[in-house]
């Protein structure tokens, strides 16, 4: 077990209270999508933190710090502001040239391969279209060019 690991259980069981404590407050009809999720997520990360009482018990505690050695500054900075031209962009031309503008970019950035870009791209676009705009009928955001 890495003790990093502790505190990424720690965000996600905040997460999941942060956002099941707004789903309370919607109308009775719109809470069962957001609870699904929620209760997959608490129960997902409760099976991590089995996993790593299990790698506790076997191998012992460590720092996890050294996953981060090879970590740049300037790729975390690169990151976060593509993050922020993201939100920006979405604002502009929607949710979905925008998703893909900025899948596109973080997979370049991250050298991944080019074909893999593509169609996990694709997939994902193709997915949450299939997923929120269809099956749900979710308004995305269309930006001010295209709305």
């Amino acid at each position: 077990m890495k003790k990093t690991d502790i505190g990424v259980v720690a965000v996600f069981y905040a997460v999941c209270i942060f956002f099941l404590v707004m789903t309370l407050q919607l109308p009775r009809a719109a809470q069962i999508y957001p609870l699904c999720i929620i209760g997959l997520i608490f129960f997902l990360t409760s099976l991590y933190v089995i996993k790593m009482i299990r790698g506790a018990i076997r191998e012992g505690v460590v720092s996890g710090l050294d996953d981060f050695r090879d970590l740049l500054p300037g790729q975390l900075i690169a990151i976060f502001a593509m993050i922020i031209v993201y939100l920006i962009l979405m604002r502009f031309v929607g949710f979905y040239i925008s998703s893909a503008v900025f899948m596109v970019g973080a997979l370049l950035f991250l050298r991944v391969r080019k074909l893999f870009i593509a169609i996990s791209t694709a997939v994902v676009i193709c997915l949450v279209y299939c997923a929120f705009s269809r099956f749900l009928g979710v308004h995305l955001p269309t930006g001010i060019f295209f709305g």
